[in-house]
């Protein structure tokens, strides 16, 4: 079962991505390193609730 999940930044704390994750293979929160268009540069976004 996939479920629909937000990716927040770290550093400035804006929701940029919407991405999808398999809860059962998965079932801990993901953090993948992304570009933020806020911050300009690559930084680790964490999944929020």
């Amino acid at each position: 079962m996939r479920v629909r999940v937000t990716l927040i930044c770290e550093e400035c704390l804006s929701r940029n991505y919407q991405v999808t994750k398999n809860k059962i293979n998965s079932p801990e929160r993901i953090a993948i390193k992304k570009y933020c268009p806020k911050c300009n540069k690559h930084t680790v976004h964490k999944e929020t609730k």
